[in-house]
């Protein structure tokens, strides 16, 4: 499989460690994560929104884990924030798990599920 980031230079410039397009060749597989959500498998929910955050992350690695794939894999990612004031520590936790990974990303503000649930994200992933 072979990834290549795309940001078009008569476009606007991804800011914040994504890109504005992953070309994926090669790939035999392809693998479509719902929206994990930030609960443990014992269902409690941490009440800040960075361990919300990390939690559903935590639970996206999980799935990519079961499947044999890694974050490595991942081509596009949409996160649901249930209030905008979230945004800049959406980011800071994203940028902490993904590192240098650049997968394309929409972040989408909107009611989410459960009122509990600050943050959901979904993901597809490609091997």
């Amino acid at each position: 499989m072979r990834r290549r980031i795309i940001n078009a230079a008569d476009a606007p410039q991804a800011a914040g460690g994504y890109a504005q397009a992953v070309e994926i060749t090669g790939a035999t597989r392809i693998l479509h994560v719902s929206g994990q959500i930030p609960q443990a498998a014992d269902g409690t929910v941490p009440a800040a929104f960075a361990d919300q955050c990390r939690l559903a992350w935590a639970n996206l690695e999980a799935q990519l884990r079961a499947a044999g794939m890694t974050l490595d894999h991942l081509a596009k990612v949409t996160t649901f924030l249930a209030d905008r004031r979230h945004a800049a520590e959406n980011r800071a936790v994203r940028q902490a798990v993904l590192g240098d990974r650049a997968p394309a990303l929409t972040v989408v503000i909107t009611g989410i599920f459960d009122e509990a649930w600050l943050v959901e994200i979904e993901a597809v992933a490609m091997a």
